[in-house]
């Protein structure tokens, strides 16, 4: 029973911590969210964070185990842990967004650090002290203790899973942050408990016990360099996929935990299934598997392929999946003995970080497009078990044969001569059974996928595909391009795959307003048929500039600021060899940089007669924008008889609902207009777009013509969809899964 009660609770106390552990990201990156307007970015910078903390978790829990020893590290441990209780409950520790010029990625890491660190590493390094203090227990199974990392992994997955559909819709954040912090007790006293059961019998040597019969991790009595080499990269490839999907898949649904904890959720799967006891899928067949993904991912990726948003992301999230299970799968083949246990943790805890790096600190630094990406899946190739080296014919064709592809492609690439659809079907075909056909040699496989990428990337920068590249640039935020039609007619801005605006290049048709901001559409309605359209000098407020379209529904004398937190947007916004629409329409506009909500709490009362939402994070509106708060700020920012606009299209979320639940609970009058009904060739011919708008007033009459307009119409409830606050939202409701 004695043997049994210990491995019971040890695995639960690895279990519990995991999950406060990886429960705490998701919370806290939803609390860090509206201060950095919601973007994608938020979500890696935080990751960076958590894997620096797991590091310096692991670090402890291996220079800690090797200069005291197991009896005397454990009395260390609980003392920490209870000193670390002074810290509770958890908090923001801060009420403020980054300061102007100040850098977002160091002021979220310095802020994490306060709030969250000292927990957050003690945490981290249960898992490798449990197992540590069980492999010198003299327990029957203390020879292989890696059983329980698979628990721990097991219980990071459940707790990130159980967030967007279970903790999130259910409690708000600060139940989430006291229901968490009392959960961090109980595991400091478990684990506290789980300490003394192991070590109470053990000297403060640091010898591993072994048993008859029972098999150790690894034959291997040393570890080399080259052993600790594999370790890095087997866990950094992993890391740098995990953020570049999840980058990938919510720059276009938009920031939301779901989308955040689904990939990171399958990453730690990957660690539960090939560190489990008995592992449930053949390596062999993962392998086989990873070399499809390796296929198909760049050509849908790079070669323009869209997929339908699910599909899409089963894609992406699935490649994930299977190419972590092989770099882990060899992670777990490669692990060595008991006694090496807590560096094998530590150095892949320094391949996490170096993935994580890689992705969110530098490689935004270093490209102006998403190349870290595509560097992950070369990688991942590379990587591929299997020959590197044989026969000199072999060794040959490794250089030779990608070589002859990406000199085939660009070929095909520069030439014009077949219609565009054909020569793109022709190409991928061929791509594809090359690429095949290198499966089984490494660094055939990567070299070929590396020649793919640069062809995409030469294919994306010509003029083949429909448009010719003006201006890419990188921030924070995400890409923004800005690229001419073939034809030279028009010239669009665009972050990730979104819209933000277009304008004529003709000089006599160069301030028409394009896309959804066409006079025709809905924003064409909020400045012409509402009551205060008819002012003389109105003074309006924009959240979200894009190319600064809406600046011409400007006259002469009105007060216009926007309000945008990418500088880089601003930047290209106001360069008159990109966009004439500031610099010609209204020149004296006034642009504010910073969170919206932050920015508007700082003006005065009734300072705008309109205020326009229209703050994209690629397609989607950052959740903040739209709570009782936010509403309740933008209608104290607004004068008596004025309105608020808000645009709501959006191809995974029916945002409709959310608006009209919180306007309904406000008293507000509400309408909106759905002009989605639009040809293609009505958008080819006039510049329009489908777009959704949503429009509020505190009066009726307010509205103005909007009020009784057929084309607007009182937007819609639905059951089951509440409030959103600042304390609480619900995305997965909203969602549309069709």
């Amino acid at each position: 029973m004695w043997p049994t009660l210990v491995v019971a609770v040890l695995t639960l106390a690895v279990f519990l911590n995991a999950a406060l552990l990886f429960s705490v990201e998701p919370m806290f990156s939803k609390l860090a969210l509206p201060l950095l307007g919601g973007t994608p970015a938020v979500w890696n910078t935080c990751l960076v964070f958590f894997q620096a903390a797991l590091l310096a978790g692991y670090a402890y829990a291996h220079f800690s185990v090797r200069l005291l020893g197991p009896r005397r590290q454990a009395m260390l441990h609980v003392a920490l842990l209870a000193l670390s209780l002074a810290a509770l409950p958890l908090q923001l520790r801060t009420a403020s967004s980054p300061p102007a010029g100040s850098s977002s990625v160091v002021w979220l890491l310095i802020l994490l650090t306060r709030s969250l660190g000292v927990p957050f590493v003690l945490l981290a390094s249960g898992a490798p002290l449990a197992q540590r203090w069980f492999a010198a227990s003299g327990h029957v199974r203390s020879s292989d203790p890696y059983f329980l990392y698979a628990a721990s992994n097991l219980g990071s997955m459940l707790a990130l899973l159980a967030y967007p559909f279970l903790i999130e819709p259910q409690l708000p954040l600060v139940a989430q942050r006291m229901t968490w912090s009392l959960g961090y007790a109980f595991a400091a006293a478990l684990v506290a408990f789980s300490a003394w059961l192991t070590t109470r019998g053990v000297s403060n040597d640091s010898a591993v016990s072994v048993h008859p019969g029972i098999p150790r991790a690894s034959s291997s009595p040393t570890v080399t360099t080259r052993d600790r080499m594999r370790w890095i990269a087997y866990s950094a490839v992993p890391s740098s996929l995990l953020m570049g999907v999840t980058s990938y898949i919510s720059t276009d649904v938009g920031a939301i935990t779901l989308l955040w904890v689904i990939p990171l959720a399958l990453y730690l799967l990957t660690f539960v299934l090939v560190f489990a006891a008995r592992a449930p899928m053949q390596h062999r067949w993962m392998v086989l598997a990873q070399s499809q993904f390796l296929v198909v991912l760049p050509l849908a990726l790079f070669w323009g392929v869209r997929l339908p948003g699910l599909t899409s992301i089963a894609l992406h999230v699935g490649a994930l999946f299977i190419i972590a299970m092989v770099c882990h799968g060899e992670l777990a083949r490669k692990r060595p003995g008991a006694e090496h246990l807590t560096e094998f943790f530590l150095w892949i805890a320094v391949g996490g970080l170096a993935g994580g790096v890689f992705n969110a600190l530098a490689a935004p630094l270093l490209f102006n497009e998403i190349r870290e990406y595509p560097i992950a899946l070369i990688a991942a190739a590379f990587l591929r078990p299997g020959p590197r080296g044989g026969s000199r014919l072999n060794r040959t064709a490794d250089l030779l044969l990608p070589a002859i592809l990406g000199i085939t492609l660009a070929i095909a690439v520069s030439q014009g001569g077949m219609p565009l659809q054909l020569g793109l079907t022709l190409m991928m075909l061929a791509a594809g059974v090359s690429l095949f056909s290198f499966r089984n040699r490494p660094v055939r496989l990567g070299l070929g996928l590396a020649a793919l990428f640069a062809v995409g990337h030469l294919r994306a920068t010509s003029t083949v595909g429909g448009t010719r590249p003006v201006a890419t640039e990188r921030s924070f935020f995400g890409v923004l391009r800005v690229a001419d039609g073939t034809d030279g007619t028009v010239r669009t801005m665009r972050h990730g795959t979104t819209l933000h605006g277009a304008q004529r290049l003709a000089p006599s048709k160069a301030l028409e307003p394009l896309t959804y901001y066409h006079r025709d559409g809905p924003a064409g309605d909020v400045f012409s048929l509402s009551a205060v359209a008819a002012l003389a000098r109105r003074r309006v407020g924009i959240v979200g500039l894009g190319a600064g379209t809406l600046a011409c529904y400007g006259r002469p004398g009105e007060r216009w600021v926007f309000f945008e937190i990418d500088p880089l947007v601003g930047k290209m916004a106001s360069d008159p060899k990109l966009f004439t629409f500031l610099t010609r329409c209204a020149p004296a506009v006034r642009v504010v940089f910073g969170d919206a909500r932050l920015s508007l709490a700082r003006i005065p009362p009734a300072a705008f007669d309109i205020l326009v939402l229209d703050a994209f994070s690629s397609d989607a509106i950052p959740v903040h924008l739209l709570t009782r708060e936010a509403l309740k700020l933008y209608l104290n920012a607004l004068a008596p008889g004025g309105v608020i606009a808000i645009h709501i299209s959006n191809h995974y979320m029916e945002i409709e609902p959310v608006v009209a639940v919180a306007a309904r609970e406000l008293g507000l009058a509400t309408r909106i207009r759905s002009d989605v009904a639009i040809t293609a060739t009505t958008q080819v011919t006039t510049g329009r777009a489908p777009s959704e708008w949503v429009v509020l007033a505190r009066a009726e009459k307010d509205l103005g013509r909007i009020a009784a307009h057929a084309r607007w119409v009182t937007p819609r409830t639905r059951k089951g969809v509440e409030t959103w606050t600042d304390d609480f939202s619900n995305v997965v409701e909203i969602l549309k899964w069709r």
